[in-house]
C-alpha cells in the first residue's frame, strides 16, 4: 500500500509539473497558477508567519480527490508551506521549540493531523519523511463557507494565543498556538537591558512598569527601577518606584518614595498624576492634587480645569463652570475643542467627571 501511495503521487506530481510547464517556467519569473502569500501575526513580541501558496477550487472536488484522505499534503501548493516561529510555543497544548518548519497536512474525514517538520525547503510533500516531525498534533476540521482561494488566518486572537485556521473549499481546520507572553518577555528584557538601552532612565523604567503591571516578580522590577534613579531620578521613575514599593506592602517606603516624586514634578506632570489617580479610582486624592497644583500655579489654564473638576464631584456646577471658562480662554489651539465640550456639560449640570 506505502509503495502504491507513493506511486500515485509521483503520477500527480508529474502531470502536475506539465501542466503547469505550459504557462509557467522554473528559469523566468512568471505568474503561477497557486499565487504566493505570507501572513503574520504578533503575540506578545512573538511572531509567526507562515508562508505558502494559494491553490483555487476552480470547480474541482478537492478533499478526498485532490487531495486524497490518509495521505501527507504541502496545506498549500508549489514548494512547502512554512512556519515561521521567533520564540518557542504551544501547538494544541503541545511544545514546539522557534525555528522554521515545514508545514504538511493529513486529510481525514473527521480528524487531521498537522504536522511540524524540520525539513523547511522541500517541494511539496513528495520527500517528506516522518522521522522529521518536530511536532504533530490531532485537529477537527470544520464546515465553512466556500472559499475559493486557500487562505490562513489568525483568528480569535487573545493577549497570549490564537487559533490558526487553513480555509479552502468549504472546509476550515484550525489549529491553537499559544504563546507564555510574560515568561518570554522577561527573558528578552534581560537582552534588551544590555544594549543601549541600559544607557536611557526610562528603558529601565518601561521594564519596571511591565513587570508591576503583570504583577510579575516585584523584586527585579524594582531592581530595574533603582537602575532608573541611577541613570536619572525623575518624576516618572520616583513614581514607578513608590507604586512598585506599594504593591510589594511597603507603604512607609512608598509614601517617602512619592513625595520625593511629588516634589519633582512639574505643573503638568501633576496634572497629569491626578488624571492617573482617577483612573485608579482614588478620587479624594485626585482631588487634593488638583486643589494643590492650582493654588502653585494659577497662571496655568490646566489647573483651572483641573479645579473645575473638584467642583464638578461635589454637584457645584456654579464654580466649576466659572473654573473651566478661565480654562477655555488660556487653552491653546489644540485643546479649546475639549475644553468647551467641558463648558457645555457644566452649562447642562452634568458631573464632567463621568
Amino acid at each position: 500500500m506505502p509503495n502504491q501511495r507513493w506511486f500515485v503521487m509521483l503520477c500527480s506530481f508529474a502531470l502536475s509539473v506539465t501542466a503547469a510547464s505550459l504557462a509557467q517556467s522554473v528559469q523566468l519569473d512568471l505568474p503561477l497558477d497557486s499565487q504566493a502569500a505570507t501572513v503574520a501575526q504578533r503575540i506578545g513580541i512573538t511572531d509567526i508567519t507562515i508562508s505558502y501558496h494559494r491553490p483555487l477550487v476552480k470547480g474541482r472536488k478537492i478533499w478526498g480527490d485532490i487531495v486524497p484522505y490518509g495521505m501527507v499534503w504541502r496545506a498549500g501548493a508549489n514548494q512547502n508551506t512554512t512556519i515561521a516561529l521567533t520564540d518557542p510555543v504551544t501547538v494544541e497544548g503541545q511544545p514546539l521549540d522557534k525555528g522554521t518548519y515545514g508545514l504538511h497536512m493529513i486529510p481525514g474525514q473527521d480528524q487531521w493531523i498537522v504536522i511540524f517538520s524540520k525539513a523547511n525547503a522541500s517541494w511539496g510533500s513528495f520527500t517528506y519523511k516522518e522521522s522529521e516531525d518536530a511536532l504533530r498534533v490531532t485537529v477537527k476540521p470544520k464546515a465553512a463557507e466556500m472559499q475559493e482561494a486557500l487562505r490562513y488566518d489568525f483568528d480569535p486572537l487573545s493577549p497570549n494565543s490564537a487559533i490558526v485556521t487553513m480555509r479552502w473549499e468549504r472546509l476550515a481546520v484550525p489549529f491553537k498556538i499559544a504563546v507564555n507572553v510574560d515568561d518570554i518577555v522577561q527573558k528578552s528584557l534581560h537582552t534588551q537591558l544590555r544594549g543601549l538601552s541600559q544607557y536611557t532612565w526610562d528603558g529601565w523604567d518601561d521594564a519596571g512598569n511591565y513587570l508591576l503591571a503583570h504583577k510579575l516578580n516585584l523584586d527585579e522590577a524594582l531592581r530595574y527601577e533603582d537602575q532608573s534613579l541611577q541613570v536619572e531620578e525623575r518624576f516618572e521613575n520616583l513614581l514607578t518606584k513608590s507604586r512598585i514599593l506599594d504593591a510589594m506592602g511597603k507603604q512607609e517606603e512608598a509614601k517617602k518614595e512619592l513625595n520625593q516624586a511629588l516634589a519633582k514634578a512639574s505643573p503638568q506632570q501633576l496634572h497629569g498624576y491626578a488624571f492617573q489617580l482617577l483612573a485608579e479610582k482614588k478620587p479624594q486624592q485626585a482631588w487634593e492634587v488638583w486643589k494643590t497644583n492650582a493654588k502653585n500655579h494659577p497662571e496655568l489654564w490646566f489647573t483651572h480645569a483641573g479645579m473645575a473638576r473638584v467642583y464638578s464631584a461635589q454637584g457645584d456646577f456654579e464654580s466649576a463652570l466659572k473654573e473651566e471658562k478661565i480654562a477655555e480662554a488660556g487653552a491653546p489651539e489644540g485643546t479649546k475643542a475639549g475644553v468647551e465640550r467641558q463648558v457645555k456639560r457644566l452649562e447642562a449640570k452634568e458631573d464632567i467627571n463621568q
